[in-house]
This record gives structure tokens, C-alpha cells and sequence, in this order.
């Protein structure tokens, strides 16, 4: 593995604070002020108050993104006004679909969304409410970042940084500037599995013993067909049992007419482009997520909903674990994660292993899903997965102990961003705020370093530090590609 160059000349036009208190003046105000009311919300500079309708930005208009669009666009409370991506095939649909959406609902012809190739562009928009950025992994605290100090609230994907230093850095910038931030972990919205949540958290399993949670290796996602050109440089024979992301020297390859490459590499380290990265149509979702660079791997593709859901229902979701304990020099099988109240959180390859070597569950216990945990307390255990089922369990009368109206996950019963709207207009705190967020994708950042360094690792939540451990400590922030930084 050979690592890529940072050496990369730019054009890049990195955002200062200097051109956002010169293209947007209000934000000179934005620190002293507790909260900023919606342009919107009060009928400035031509919109309409009535229902208090909320102007959005999307950045990002993958297969995620088109996702965001068409909740924002359908929504009679929200107008979306900008749809913004590096790419000019998928910036244009977005525009284009954004303007169907709204013409259907309005009932004519309506063209009010602009595309934008650069961020930055709509963040200088004084007409903006929020943005939802929906990017790559590696530009989610930049762009948030940026956001915030432009006066806009924030919905941001998951996980919402690629160090603990970026996260911890996005944290104190949204507090500072008094903005609404959501971060996309919308499974903790899903009323069933916010009902199983709450019983654990309440003691409804009595003292939390072991909780599990996935943590995938790279050998599956490098089975997709998009990488069967690039197999060769990324030794997939070797590096598919990593359990971390890796970074490749993928051999350069033409850029598609009309992609802003380097925008879309950014503040990271500089990648020629290659298909494996990006390319349309699109491949299925998140398809840079196994390269350190861009993305987190398993955290990207679900460990971070695993993650909130797990902290949220232990009462830890503003803290995290206190140890990494590697199966290299620790008791049990597989990289586990300590509380400070004595949980222990285990990662497994897959949900037989809870049966077969932790032996936490009877072995004909249905075990199914993703984005959620299983829970093993004093009284029973349940589950708290979606895309599997129906929520199983055991336990002298636990169910009936938990009272729930059905044990079926429909992943379209969430409330996730009508919660985000609604905190716009009222200033209360989101479901998933920022601290939140923070944690959620720190808990995969501190299994990752663990992984890396393929040791148990002494980790104090509070100061957010290693104990005693100055390599692991140096690992919990990067450097950014210049110009760019936050």
C-alpha cells in the first residue's frame, strides 16, 4: 500500500471569514445573538410568513441526496431554493427534480431552485434558512462549519466528521454561533425502536451488561463491481479482512466533463481521480467510504446509527467508553468498548457470533438487521435493529413489561427531519444535536484508532484524550489540504 501524495497544486477558493462578513452581513451579529430568526419566518426580502416556510440549500445530490430532496421539496412548509454539487450531471437533476416537485404542488410551471457547482455560493445566500449537507464523509465539518458561520442551521449526514478533532471543533463553532444542528442519525426517530430505547435506558432489562453492535470489514463492499478495474492496485486479497479504512494509490483515470474534482477532493489529501471514488450512474451509496481519506468505512455505512442508537439507549449518548479493549492483548474475542457504568459494548464481524462465541442469547434467537444493537441486561435481552424485522427479545414477561403497540420497524415512521424543522423555528434542541452527533461518530473514530494501532487503548470521554498515549493522541486529528481550512 502505497500511501497518495498531498502535493496537488489548487485553484481552490477556500471560504474566510473575511469574504462571509463581506457577502453576508449579518453574521457579524451571529456570535453575540442567542438565536437568529428565519428570513422566512418573518417575511424578509420577499418570502412569505404565514406558515413560517423554511428556505433550505441541499449540498450533495447523491443517491442520499436525492433522498433529502425529496423529503425538502415535498414538504408545503419547506421551499427549497438551491440544490449545489461538484457534479454537473447530478446538480442539474436535482434542479430539475426540485422543480417538478414544487410545480406539481403549486400546480404550475415553477422554477424557483438554482443549481450551484460551489458550497459557497449558497452559503452567501441571505435567503437561506438551512442547508443539508449530503457530501462525502471528508467535507461534512467544512461545509457544516462554514455553514454555521454563515447564520444557517445545519442537517448533516452521518458520521458528521472523519477525526474526533473535527467533530469536537464543529461542537464548540454551532454552540459559539447559536445554530440548530441535526445529524442525519434518523433510526433513533423510528417510534419502535425509540420505544426499545427508552425501555433499556429506564432499566426495563435492569443493569445493561453487554450490548452488540456490527463493525464490518472492507472485504465485502470491495465485492461490488465498480472495483473490478482496480483491484489489482488495492490488493483486495490482502487488505479485505481490514477493519479499517485504507488508503490506495488507485491509478489516474480521465475526469468526467463536467466534475469539479478538485473541489470534490477538497481539504483532503489529493487523489487523482478514479472511478471508484465517483461515477455515475451512481453505484449504490457512500462508494469512496473504504478510502481513509473520504470516508470511515463501517462507521459510514452504519456503525454511526449503530452507535447513537446503543449510547442513547445505555444513557451515554453525550460520552462514550472509558476503554478499548483489542482482542490482541484484551479477554474476549472481538474489539470491545467499556462504559463507565460497567456496560461493555462488543463489535462483532456478524450477529452469530453473539450466539456462538459470546453465547449472550439463546442460540434460536432471530437475530437480524442493521443500524441498531442488541442489548443484554439483568432481566432479559431485546433488540433494537431495523431493516430486519421485527424487534425479538427475551425474558420473564418482557414484553409485556415493554408495552409496545407492535414490534414491527417501518423505517418511514421517524419524525427525524420534521424535528429539525420544528427546532428552526422554536430554537429547542434536536433529537440528534451536535454533541450527539459528535459522539456517535467518535465512538467509530476510537474503534478505527484502536484497529489501526491493533492494541487496547485508556480513553478519558470527558477530556477526550487518550490516557498516557501520545501515538494513539495523534491520531485524533489531520491535517487538511491547503488553502483549505476552517
Amino acid at each position: 500500500m502505497t500511501p497518495t501524495a498531498n502535493s496537488k497544486a489548487t485553484n481552490a477558493n477556500p471560504i474566510t471569514r473575511r469574504r462571509f462578513l463581506q457577502r453576508t452581513a449579518a453574521a457579524s451579529g451571529l456570535v453575540a445573538a442567542p438565536w437568529i430568526i428565519p428570513a422566512s419566518a418573518i417575511g424578509a426580502a420577499g418570502n412569505t410568513a404565514p406558515s413560517n416556510r423554511i428556505t433550505a440549500g441541499l449540498i450533495g445530490n447523491g443517491i442520499m441526496g436525492r433522498g433529502h430532496l425529496r423529503r425538502l421539496a415535498g414538504d408545503k412548509e419547506i421551499q427549497l431554493l438551491a440544490v449545489c454539487d461538484v457534479d454537473r450531471i447530478r446538480r442539474d437533476e436535482g434542479k430539475k427534480k426540485a422543480d417538478q416537485i414544487h410545480s406539481a404542488r403549486a400546480g404550475g410551471e415553477y422554477k424557483a431552485c438554482t443549481a450551484y457547482n460551489d458550497y459557497r455560493e449558497v452559503l452567501a445566500r441571505d435567503d437561506i434558512d438551512a442547508v443539508v449537507v449530503v457530501t462525502p464523509d471528508h467535507w461534512h465539518t467544512p461545509i457544516s462549519l462554514h455553514a454555521v458561520q454563515a447564520g444557517k442551521d445545519v442537517y448533516c449526514e452521518k458520521p458528521i466528521s472523519i477525526t474526533i478533532g473535527q467533530g469536537r471543533q464543529l461542537v464548540e463553532t454551532i454552540r459559539r454561533y447559536g445554530r440548530i444542528f441535526q445529524t442525519g442519525t434518523q433510526y433513533r426517530s423510528i417510534s419502535t425502536i425509540r420505544k426499545v430505547c427508552n425501555f433499556v435506558r429506564e432499566g426495563g432489562l435492569g443493569k445493561v451488561k453487554q450490548a452488540f453492535a456490527l463493525w464490518t470489514k472492507l472485504g465485502g463492499f470491495f465485492g461490488a463491481p465498480r472495483f473490478e478495474g482496480s483491484r489489482h492496485a488495492m490488493d483486495v486479497e490482502h487488505f479485505r479482512h481490514s477493519y479499517t479504512p485504507l488508503d490506495f494509490a488507485l491509478p489516474a483515470q480521465p475526469v468526467p466533463e463536467g466534475l469539479d474534482w478538485d473541489l470534490w477532493v477538497g481539504p483532503a489529501l489529493w487523489h487523482p481521480f478514479n472511478q471508484s471514488y465517483h461515477i455515475n450512474p451512481i453505484p449504490g451509496v457512500v462508494p469512496w467510504s473504504f478510502d481513509e481519506d473520504f470516508g470511515a468505512a463501517s462507521s459510514t455505512w452504519h456503525h454511526s446509527h449503530s452507535a447513537d442508537v446503543i449510547q442513547y439507549a445505555i444513557g451515554m449518548e453525550t460520552s462514550g467508553p472509558v476503554e478499548l479493549i483489542h482482542p490482541a492483548d484484551g479477554p474476549y474475542p472481538t474489539l470491545t468498548c467499556k462504559y463507565a457504568n460497567g456496560t461493555l459494548l462488543h463489535l462483532v464481524d456478524h450477529w452469530g457470533m453473539v450466539k456462538d462465541v459470546y453465547k449472550a442469547v439463546p442460540a434460536d434467537a432471530r437475530l437480524a438487521g442493521n443500524f441498531g444493537g442488541v442489548f443484554v441486561g439483568e432481566r432479559g435481552w431485546v433488540t433494537s435493529m431495523s431493516t430486519g424485522g421485527q424487534i425479538e427479545g427475551g425474558g420473564d414477561g418482557l414484553f409485556e413489561r415493554m408495552k409496545l403497540t407492535t414490534r414491527q420497524v417501518n423505517t418511514g415512521d421517524n419524525n427525524h427531519h420534521a424535528n429539525f424543522f420544528d427546532c428552526i423555528r422554536t430554537r429547542r434542541t434536536p433529537s440528534a444535536h451536535e454533541e450527539i452527533g459528535h459522539r456517535s461518530a467518535s465512538l467509530g473514530h476510537l474503534t478505527i484508532i484502536a484497529h489501526k494501532l491493533r492494541r487496547s487503548l485508556k480513553w478519558d470521554p470527558a477530556k477526550e484524550q487518550f490516557q498516557n498515549d501520545g501515538e494513539a493522541n495523534r491520531l485524533r486529528s489531520r491535517a487538511m489540504r491547503a488553502p483549505w481550512h476552517t
